[in-house]
């Protein structure tokens, strides 16, 4: 049995589960496998074990493994495998569950750092410097959460400790839903991004949520204002983002997540002069790679190949 572990990133997959009790030939990949190598990468495998949508896993990948015979993600979904091509294979396709608290925790870091100016700050010291600007408290602010599910909830109830006023937008929120969680409602996207002060992204990538943060919503926020998206990159049209704080020098985002990840060095979105000077934070998705997390997704992954080894049931997904 040969089995694969990708994007490893940090290298601690090995370390944070019992994978010798599977009595398998295991490769632990530290490094994202281009698209183009995955199938001679891939092929000879009989478990692929994946790391939620780090690496896309379409149909015409699926059908390319002949070896392939069990698919487990980390996390209760994964959009990035195509479900319905491993059944039609035969193949199964086992999740994990998941920490709720780490995305939220993050978020509000980013907020936090972005309003105090932290980055910066912190860099004019290194450097041999003092203070170079003031930073802004978030009592009194109004927290803007386009998306109030698990991970929004949570938000409403870390910016109100803070002081903060939560209000809220999503596609499929409604005036009953969001009073039920003593949050505002507003109405419409563009509305809501004009009332908050810091806005933060808590929805699911979907073909309705893709590019639903465009231009005319990030022209519609205050010109001091806050963006942070720790959900999905494609979520928000990047381009339009940074076309809009190039005009405004005030305003700020926090960006956790990526159209691609690991992100080129050539994408626009590294802008080193809006970095540099405290407009743009950017981390490489961290908002859900904690080690009490990881345990969680190595420990059950390798429970349920071996449960799939043992012929009992598994947790399957889609």
């Amino acid at each position: 049995m040969k089995i694969a572990v990708l994007d490893d990133y940090t290298s601690d997959a090995r370390n944070m589960a019992d994978w010798a009790r599977l009595g398998s030939d295991i490769t632990f990949f530290t490094e994202a496998i281009p698209e183009h190598a995955l199938q001679e990468t891939l092929i000879g495998f009989d478990v692929i074990c994946l790391m939620r949508e780090r690496t896309a896993f379409p149909a015409a990948l699926i059908e390319a493994l002949p070896n392939l015979k069990l698919i487990v993600t980390t996390g209760p979904r994964n959009a990035a495998i195509d479900v319905a091509a491993a059944k039609a294979r035969g193949i199964p396709v086992s999740g994990t569950t998941s920490r709720k608290t780490t995305t939220s925790e993050l978020a509000m870091t980013m907020i936090l750092a972005l309003s105090r100016g932290l980055v910066p700050e912190a860099a004019s010291l290194a450097a041999g410097g003092w203070q170079k600007r003031l930073g802004r408290d978030l009592n009194g602010l109004t927290l803007g959460l386009i998306g109030l599910g698990n991970i929004g909830n949570q938000m409403a109830t870390i910016g109100r400790a803070f002081g903060m006023t939560p209000i809220a937008w999503s596609q499929n929120l409604t005036v009953e839903k969001a009073e039920a969680s003593g949050v505002g409602f507003r109405p419409s996207l563009n509305a809501l991004m004009a009332d908050a002060d810091a806005v933060s992204v808590h929805l699911v990538l979907s073909e309705r949520s893709k590019g639903l943060i465009g231009r005319a919503a990030f022209q519609a926020m205050r010109p001091d204002g806050v963006f942070v998206n720790t959900s999905r990159g494609p979520i928000a049209d990047t381009a339009a983002l940074l076309d809009v704080m190039r005009a405004r020098p005030d305003m700020k985002a926090g960006l956790d997540v990526f159209d691609t990840e690991p992100v080129p060095a050539e994408n626009p979105i590294l802008d080193r002069a809006l970095i540099a000077s405290g407009q743009l934070l950017l981390t490489p998705h961290l908002g859900y790679t904690t080690q009490a997390t990881f345990e969680v997704f190595y420990r059950e992954t390798v429970e349920s190949v071996a449960a799939w080894i043992a012929g009992n049931p598994i947790r399957l997904i889609g």
